[in-house]
């Protein structure tokens, strides 16, 4: 009989807490076999919530969510949130859902410097890695007409701010300032790749 301690380690399963096909096929790129799962979490905004700490919160609590269903996987949680300050007030930009509220958002951000905060969760049976990611992006002052033939030819209603920053959504910016070009689509994978190999995944 061989014993325990020589069997070869198996694996931890490794879940993505998302149904985003943008997060899937990111994540994808690492090659790496993953399941994804709906979290399922209400995502109320909380009154005086900054946009880093809401992001932060619902990454948790997406990544807790399916941990307490699968407490021995690897459970990763992200979540993102756009937002624009003017004279101190934040104004949250979400995914648009239609060409109408797309068109107002997109015009709102012309000549504006949008934040982008993506807070991502690594949930391991040891314990918890987190990060919040910070992506700037400057738009270009931008006509209605520029703005009408973009949303025709890319039309991005479930993307926060409605845009594709990996498709013709680089049309609409003068630059942008990150350390992580995978943030701003939705899940930073220079630090994902940091967590999992320190929660011992080969990547």
């Amino acid at each position: 009989m061989i014993a325990d301690e020589l069997l070869p380690a198996v694996a931890p399963r490794l879940i993505l807490a998302s149904t985003s096909p943008h997060r899937r096929a990111l994540l994808a790129r690492l090659g790496l076999p993953f399941e994804c799962q709906a979290p399922e979490v209400e995502e109320t905004l909380l009154a005086g919530e900054l946009p880093a700490d809401r992001a932060l919160r619902l990454a948790r609590a997406k990544a807790a969510a399916v941990a307490r269903r699968q407490p021995e996987s690897l459970v990763i949680g992200s979540d993102q949130v756009a937002s624009l300050n003017r004279a101190g007030q934040w104004h949250w930009l979400h995914k648009p859902g239609n060409r109408q509220t797309c068109r107002e958002q997109l015009l709102s951000m012309s000549g504006c410097e949008v934040a982008f905060h993506t807070a991502t969760v690594l949930a391991t049976p040891a314990g918890a890695h987190e990060h919040v990611d910070f992506t700037a992006v400057r738009f270009r002052t931008l006509s209605p007409a520029e703005v009408d033939r973009y949303i025709d030819r890319e039309p991005a209603f479930d993307c926060a701010g409605g845009f594709k920053c990996e498709g013709l959504g680089v049309t609409l910016f003068d630059s942008i300032a990150t350390q992580d070009p995978t943030a701003l689509i939705g899940l930073p994978l220079i630090w994902l790749c940091q967590a999992l190999r320190s929660a011992g995944v080969a990547v």
